[in-house]
């Protein structure tokens, strides 16, 4: 019975896009909400904490509701999974620390260059073959990304290293990540997700804490977790309903809506070379999942010779 659930889930590729589009929908508003907070004067290092130790004490709480289980508190591959979490802190606070100074358009499109990252990193991480079209993709995303960052301009702004670092330490959680997604519950994942993060940054961002202005504020912070933890809840479930590769496209939502964002709350308009860059870093991108997708289809086929 479980099999055919499965079965009859993964047929429903609508309902797995409507997720994963709602969960990146949720994402644009954590960043969204963070950089409004950070041109309050809240600290990111605050602001990370409180998005951790939302993520720790929604996943504590069902944990503690559904009876403790000592096995997802362990695992073979700990300190892996501990360094995942890291790295997922380090590319968050990166990421607050830069969308304070930077249009949430730049920081949505440098973050999006992370799978041309992951293509560099996964020969001498993982040993993957890294063929002709996606040393082509690398290189249109490379050149993506200059055109967004302008590195010879003078409007070039000291936050654009940070966040292509965010980019980087993002690459290599996708990477742990998928070295790690056969042999690690991801009920460990989420746990240790949670909890490193919370207990990493809980002296620092005591030490910077500064209580928001008005109710509003207020309700933007103490949200920034649970909208987090819920929009890593619904890419797990879009996956029980397609495929990656029916999902992945959509991914590239988060730059529309932090645009959109952008826009209403920030009255930002993203010039054109943002918008070309852009562009640019998307269709790298899906050439590396259309060479990925290929690469899955002829494992499969049979062999009839």
């Amino acid at each position: 019975m479980v099999g055919l659930t499965a079965r009859q889930n993964e047929d429903r590729p609508y309902a797995g896009i409507a997720l994963v589009l709602a969960a990146y929908l949720l994402f644009s508003f954590v960043d969204t909400g963070s950089k409004w907070l950070g041109l309050l004067g809240l600290g990111a290092l605050q602001l990370a904490f409180m998005r951790y130790v939302g993520h720790f004490l929604i996943t504590f709480g069902f944990m503690a509701k559904n009876g403790f289980n000592r096995d997802v508190l362990v695992s073979d591959h700990m300190w892996l999974v501990i360094i995942r979490s890291i790295l997922l802190m380090v590319a968050t606070v990166m990421n607050f620390i830069a969308i304070r100074y930077l249009p949430l358009t730049v920081t949505s499109t440098i973050l999006f260059s992370s799978p041309t990252i992951v293509c560099v990193l996964a020969w001498p991480l993982l040993g993957e073959r890294v063929g002709l079209w996606r040393w082509v993709a690398i290189v249109i995303g490379f050149i993506g990304i200059l055109i967004v960052i302008r590195p010879f301009g003078e409007t070039l702004h000291w936050a654009v290293f940070l966040s292509l670092a965010n980019a980087f330490a993002f690459a290599l959680y996708l990477i742990l990540t998928r070295k790690l997604a056969d042999s690690v519950a991801a009920d460990t994942l989420q746990f240790y997700t949670g909890f490193v993060g919370t207990i990493v940054l809980l002296p620092f961002g005591v030490a910077e804490w500064q209580n928001p202005e008005g109710p509003l504020a207020w309700i933007i912070l103490l949200s920034l977790g649970p909208l987090a933890w819920f929009g890593h809840g619904l890419l797990i479930r879009a996956s029980n309903f397609a495929p990656a590769s029916v999902l992945t496209p959509f991914g590239y939502s988060f730059i529309l809506y932090l645009t959109v964002w952008s826009y209403l709350v920030f009255s930002n308009i993203p010039d054109r070379w943002t918008i070309i860059g852009a562009c640019i870093v998307v269709v790298s991108g899906l050439i590396i999942w259309a060479t990925e997708q290929r690469n899955r289809k002829k494992a499969v086929l049979p062999d009839l010779t």
